[in-house]
This record gives C-alpha cells, structure tokens and sequence, in this order.
C-alpha cells in the first residue's frame, strides 16, 4: 500500500480554525487526521503542501516510524510547532488507515488497552458574562451534562501581577463554581503562563481552599527555574506542557521533577505515537499525562487511543459540548462523554472509530480566527467584530 496523495479541509470558526487532513491510498482505503492553528492555519497548509511532495506521497502509510522521522528531520531545520503538527495531522491519519486496513482500533495497535473509559474534564464552558452568578449557572449546566471535572482560568486579562481587587474578583469566581459543582467534583485551575512566580504562589494560596485539581502553567512556559520556584512553593500538583512541541523537549521537565502532570497536545508534537512514546517516558519518572485538547472530534479521537494503553493516563480535556459544540456535524462517530459517568468509553470501531463528512466541513469555511487570551473578555471566544 502507498500514499498517492492528501486533501486538507479547514473547518472554522471565530476563534479556532481546525485543519482536517485526508490521506489517500492506492488500495482505497482513506485515514484522517486533525489538529487546531492559532493564528498559522494557512502557514501549515503551505507546509503540507511542500510535505506531500518531498516526504508523503508513495510512503507506505504502515511505515509510520519512518515517515515521522524524515518528515522531521528530512529538511534539515529544527522541527518547530508548524513541522509538528504537520507530521501529527498526517502521523494519525496513517494509524486510522492502518487500522481500518487490520480491521482493528488504532488502541489494539499500540499494545492494547489498559482501561475501558477515559474520564473527560469540560472546558470553553464559561462564556458567559464573567459573574460569579453566570459561572455558577454555567458550572451547573456542566455537571448535569455528567461531567465529573472542569477547567477554568477566572483571571481575567492579568499579566504577571493581579492586583487585590482582581485577586478577590477572581476567588469569588472560583467560590461559585465549587459551589455548583460539589466538593466530590474536579477543579483544574488555568493560569495560561500568565504570572509571575510570586503571583503564582500567591493565587495558588489564596485558591487553595477550593481544593483545585491541578495547577496549569502557572508561569511563562519557557523559563523551567521559574516553574520549579512555584513548584516548590505550592501544595498542589503543577501540570504544564501544551506549549512543547517535541518530546524530546520534555527531558529537562522530567529531570527537573517541577511537573506532576505533563500536556502534550497530540497535534502539537507529532501524533499519537510520539505521545505514546512520552506517556511512557513520563510513567518512569512517575508523571501523570493529560492531554492538551482544544480540536474537534478526530483529535479527540487520536487523543483517547493514547488514553486507553497508557497506565498513567489521567484525564483528557473536551470543549465540543460547549465552545462552537456545532462542529461536532463534520465527523461521523465523533467521541461522546457519557453522561452516566463523565468518561469516553472504549470503541472497537477499526482506525480512528471516525470519518470526516466533507460536506459538512464545507458549511463552516476557514476564517482569520483570533483568540487573544490578553483581551477583555476572552473567555467568551468571540472576537472584537464577530459578535453579530
């Protein structure tokens, strides 16, 4: 079997452009994969483009080891966040031909499962008017879909300081949705790199009360000292890592022991298999793993096989039953949490389990997507002029 070529299908909204990939076989068989830009749709189209024709096309789609690794290191230059997603987009539409090929999921490929359910946590839930009022309704909302975990960044546009009265503003946020959502329930608390380490500290505290699940990227993510300064200073677990685009770059994570939950997206850092290779690193140094997870349904997907056959898997993030939840139409099959107990459960469809539906993707073309996390009212994903 051989590539003979991919398609590429942008399905958009005002805040998120998701870049769909289709590979095709000389057998007929077709996988698919999937991965969200900000801001660099159109720069890892131009990518693909040059990709297919220097690495991709005539590959045998079973040989996926080899393919990541001239697509990474065939041009020579420093595999970055395009290069990385790129190879991710194609990477999992190789595994989803693979296993429609065998007959079998992509997860029975990967060793087999350890697990028959992945617990979810919610995210773009919150965007509402930001009141302690409006989040509490909001938060509820989550919990009667069956969720069993949510994530909220309540801090509003702060940048390395929040002064008292955002400080205060932020704590009855929080107060509200653990209010709503019981004490049994998960509360992940996301600084988005915000803040200084002392501000870091300092939130951390002030929050601690409400017993919040994890501590997310509480500092810039490029400064490690930083990270283990808050590390050290807090009683809760710190979890970081969407912004890594090579695994190899998660070697000084683990030695620095900072990190008890690492974040690789999976259509950051070249698909399922270089995150299948982390999850294993990460369970030698006794680390959890949480994907990143802010892409439509085939990501989702993508994501869960790794969440089934790692033993250190925790939880994965969702924001299609909230954020533009629509898009959902574009993929048949498309993972759903089951309300009975917040979790994906196992699928033994063959591939991926799911198949894009093109004409569907065709109803929401490719915008000049925004999402800027330092602007008044963010948390509501609409941008200045798309809220008509």
């Amino acid at each position: 079997m051989r590539i003979t070529g991919i398609s590429t299908h942008v399905v958009g909204t005002p805040w998120r452009n998701l870049t769909y990939v289709q590979v095709h076989t000389d057998e007929g068989i077709t996988g698919v994969g999937e991965t969200r830009m900000l801001g660099h749709t159109d720069a890892l189209l131009g990518y693909l483009k040059e990709a297919e024709a220097n690495h991709i096309l005539g590959s045998d789609p079973f040989a996926v080891e080899d393919l990541v690794r001239r697509m990474k290191y065939g041009d020579y230059g420093r595999a970055g966040e395009i290069v990385m997603s790129g190879i991710a987009v194609v990477e999992m539409a190789c595994w989803d031909i693979k296993g429609k090929a065998l007959g079998v999921p992509v997860w029975q490929l990967l060793g087999g499962k350890v697990t028959d359910k992945v617990k979810a946590y919610a995210n773009g839930w919150y965007t509402t008017e930001r009141t302690p009022e409006a989040y509490h309704k909001a938060a509820q909302g989550v919990m009667e879909r069956g969720y069993r975990a949510l994530k909220i960044d309540p801090f509003g546009t702060g940048h390395f300081e929040l002064d008292h009265a955002e400080t205060l503003y932020a704590v009855s946020l929080i107060e509200a949705v653990r209010d709503a959502i019981g004490p049994e329930a998960e509360l992940m608390l996301e600084m988005h790199g915000r803040f200084s380490p002392a501000t870091a500290v300092r939130l951390a505290r002030e929050l601690a009360p409400f017993k919040p699940a994890w501590l997310e990227e509480p500092v810039p993510p490029e400064n490690l000292k930083a990270l283990r300064k808050v590390a050290e200073k807090v009683d809760m677990p710190v979890a970081t890592g969407e912004r890594i685009h090579d695994r190899i770059e998660f070697r000084e994570l683990f030695e620095d022991q900072s990190v008890d939950i690492i974040q690789p997206d999976v259509g950051h850092i070249g698909g399922i298999w270089e995150t299948r290779k982390l999850a294993a690193t990460a369970e030698t140094h006794y680390t959890l793993v949480a994907p990143h997870n802010v892409g439509g349904p085939v990501l989702t997907a993508a994501s869960l096989q790794v969440g089934f056959t790692s033993p250190n898997f925790k939880i994965l993030e969702h924001f299609n039953d909230f954020a533009d939840a629509e898009i959902k139409k574009v993929v048949k099959g498309a993972p759903q949490v089951n309300p009975e107990d917040g979790c994906f459960h196992l699928s033994d469809a063959p591939g991926l389990g799911v198949e894009l539906d093109t004409d569907a993707a065709a109803e929401f073309p490719q915008q000049q997507a925004r999402f800027d996390l330092w602007a008044e009212g963010w948390e509501q994903r609409k941008p200045k002029g798309t809220e008509g």
